[in-house]
């Protein structure tokens, strides 16, 4: 792609779920439910999906569950024919450059639209080796690629130079921003191609991002409320900054309660199987579920949000039934 062949704005605009992987009790992946979630997001107008994230529990996830995921998340978006599918974001990074080129060209060839390429954890490349990374993975990779910087997790910063040497590259088409540095996000915001986008990475940071001319966010939330995190980006880019401050408000206690208790995915998981949209809150090891005073916690947060009934674990509110999908 050349520059002038560039668009006027993000590919990738509004909000995009970081879909969680569901187990089993005994801990094998539940592809079953995993689809019913997918065909759930969809019916609630989720504008994107990335597998095998974080959220996802990539880390602990095989080669061949990563590739049942996102075959499975492909072939669910292309079940409603009449509708423009929705985009794919197939999570594909490593800490290994070379891994991470076979996996990223082993979800092109499953059909998915983007790859989010996590910066490599553990080894803590410097800046001149992450532009090396990405642009080996961008050039070989046979995807477009969003950055995922997580410096709380994988303990480099891809700092805003360092990103805006990368956003010159065709390939490479968003930030996901969750260094929770606001001077960094902020000159990404203002300094990045406008074809290239700059997506949240923490629900909480939705708004704020948003205000600085961000595009939308990778969302752990939409799990549980997907039209909500919709709607909160529709109304930003609709300049109705009055109506996404009151969208974020209202879900402002389950943004931070889905990162009480434990780590991600661990909180969200409960959450979704309190409100009936997972069989079960299985993770896998070294993670274990929530104990019995966080997950007690929650369903006091999910029925004082309306999305738990005040007996029980029955979908309320704005959330649709499983029902409706399966």
């Amino acid at each position: 792609m050349t520059t002038a062949a560039r668009p006027n704005r993000p590919l990738l605009r509004g909000a995009f779920t970081a879909l969680v992987t569901p187990f089993t009790a005994d801990g094998a992946l539940d592809e079953a439910n995993f689809r019913t979630l997918v065909r759930w997001q969809i019916l609630a107008g989720i504008d994107g999906l990335v597998p095998c994230g974080t959220t996802g529990e990539s880390p602990t996830l095989s080669e061949a569950e990563r590739e049942r995921l996102i075959r499975a998340t492909i072939e669910v978006a292309a079940e409603r024919p009449s509708a423009a599918r929705i985009q794919v974001i197939a999570g594909t990074g490593t800490n290994d450059t070379a891994a991470t080129i076979r996996a990223t060209r082993r979800a092109a060839e499953l059909g998915a639209d983007a790859a989010l390429v996590v910066a490599p954890y553990y080894n803590r490349p410097d800046g001149r080796m992450l532009l090396a990374h990405y642009r080996a993975v961008a050039d070989e990779g046979d995807l477009p690629i969003v950055v995922y910087n997580v410096p709380g997790r994988t303990g480099t910063n891809v700092d805003a130079d360092t990103f805006l040497g990368l956003a010159e590259h065709p390939r490479v088409i968003a930030v996901k921003e969750a260094s929770g540095n606001l001077d960094q996000i902020a000159r990404i915001c203002r300094d990045r191609p406008r074809h290239v986008a700059v997506l949240a990475g923490d629900d909480a940071w939705t708004l704020p991002i948003l205000a600085m001319g961000g595009d939308g966010v990778v969302s752990v939330a939409s799990n549980e409320i997907p039209g909500e995190l919709v709607a909160l980006c529709a109304a930003a880019h609709a300049g109705d900054w009055d109506g996404a401050r009151r969208i974020h408000e209202r879900w402002l206690p389950l943004f931070q309660g889905n990162f009480r208790g434990g780590p991600n995915p661990v909180p969200a998981k409960a959450a979704l199987a309190l409100m009936g949209i997972l069989d079960g809150d299985a993770v896998r090891a070294p993670l274990l579920p929530l104990d019995d005073d966080a997950r007690g916690a929650m369903g006091v947060l999910l029925r004082s949000l309306g999305l738990i009934e005040a007996v029980g674990g029955r979908i309320a509110g704005s959330v649709v039934t499983r029902q409706a999908v399966a």
